[in-house]
């Protein structure tokens, strides 16, 4: 799910934007007139499109499962198991996306052999399935509202664990941005209405298991040059994800249906809905394809910031619509926190920029260097054929 800005990137390589890049290589004879530049509207209205695509389906997954796993609302309070549906849901499409429609096709450079598999991919799918369960399990005791407010905390978990695994240098400046963020957080958990202790050690949990995850995909895949798009992380993921989460569910969530099913008397588990259920993992599979072309056509860097926008939409949602308590020292502590996460992706918006800076200066420099190589070598040729030519008159 790598960074990219252009459609080279996981998009151009899943199919999405292969037409667009191989007819940008196409040459002009000199008789034909130039193709006519990209409309640059096209492309405005095109990326506020995905961007409107990827709010909306991260917004519906978000209240959809508030709505299974609230006892007030649908009341299906058993987050294990709408966790393992999603998994087995994805892990099914994604096969067929992958091995039947080919329209991704798995990493070759390197492959994906059992021993990288076991030690890179395992540790990531455990802490994967660590993440989904805590939060999913936090809807059942916060507001949506309070939880996008706690969700904040990521960079700040993220940046901490890439300067201790050094992954990442440590800058006074990020880490005040840090403090400032987490001061914001205290804030509106101060004012919130309906603060319940376990739930926000869920959520907090699901927070550092998310930002473990992030750091450990930069250090156990990128680093050996392992790059998956949403489509092969889940055709990998999912099904050492689900693995991992019938041990909980196991230990926490059979012992609870079977006991629902002995009070009901019939001897039978209860069984999920399946038009509720089968919709809810469509649009969390669709989620992953709108990640998928989001970050293909855009940047990674714009889906952070759609996803501050998309916090807000949650929180007015939360507020009028589901009737959440949302009080003043709430806003005013996410709005704290909210402008430490406009700085954070502001900085790595300027560090993108010196990057790609510095990378375009190299490649000029390296150019020029190589004409002026090509040049001397020009130079020095006619020269070396006059000797000869000298030469050989001086034997005849």
């Amino acid at each position: 799910m790598g960074a990219g800005g252009d459609d080279t990137t996981a998009a151009g390589k899943g199919g999405v934007g292969g037409m667009e890049v191989s007819s940008s290589s196409s040459t002009t004879t000199p008789s034909s007139p130039p193709p006519p530049p990209p409309s640059v509207l096209r492309s405005v209205l095109l990326s506020y499109a995905y961007v409107g695509i990827w709010i909306s389906l991260s917004f519906s997954v978000i209240v959809y499962n508030k709505y299974i796993l609230d006892p007030k609302m649908y009341g299906w309070p058993f987050p294990i198991s709408l966790t393992m549906i999603h998994m087995s849901f994805c892990a099914a499409l994604a096969g067929v996306l992958v091995r039947v429609l080919r329209v991704v096709e798995p990493p070759t450079s390197p492959p994906m052999t059992p021993r990288l598999y076991a030690a890179s991919v395992v540790p990531i799918g455990a802490l994967y399935a660590l993440s989904l369960w805590f939060s999913n399990s936090a809807y059942i005791y916060l507001s949506v509202s309070f939880i996008q407010m706690l969700k904040a905390l990521m960079p700040v978990a993220v940046y901490t664990l890439a300067v201790a695994l050094r992954t990442d240098a440590f800058r006074r400046a990020s880490m005040l941005n840090m403090l400032g963020i987490s001061a914001g957080v205290a804030v509106a958990a101060y004012g919130e209405a309906r603060f319940d202790v376990f739930g926000v050690t869920l959520q907090l949990a699901a927070v550092a298991a998310e930002a473990t995850r992030l750091v450990l995909i930069q250090i156990l895949l990128t680093s050996r040059g392992l790059k998956l798009n949403p489509i092969t992380s889940l055709y990998y993921i999912a099904p050492c994800c689900l693995a991992f989460l019938t041990v909980p569910w196991y230990a926490v969530e059979l012992p609870r249906l079977r006991a629902m099913a002995a009070a009901a008397g019939g001897g039978m588990m209860p069984r999920p809905d399946v038009f509720v259920f089968g919709t809810n993992s469509m649009c969390a599979f669709a989620l992953n394809l709108a990640v998928f072309l989001l970050v293909g056509k855009t940047s990674a860097l714009t889906m952070n910031v759609a996803g501050v926008v998309k916090d807000w939409l949650l929180i007015a949602f939360s507020w009028t619509v589901i009737k959440d308590t949302v009080t003043p020292i709430n806003l005013v502590g996410y709005g704290i926190a909210f402008l430490g996460v406009a700085y954070y992706n502001h900085a790595k918006l300027q560090g993108l920029k010196a990057k790609e800076a510095e990378m375009k200066a190299a490649a000029v420099t390296a150019a020029v260097a190589k004409t002026d190589d090509e040049e001397a070598g020009a130079r020095l040729l006619p020269d070396n054929k006059d000797d000869a030519a000298a030469s050989g008159g001086h034997k005849n």
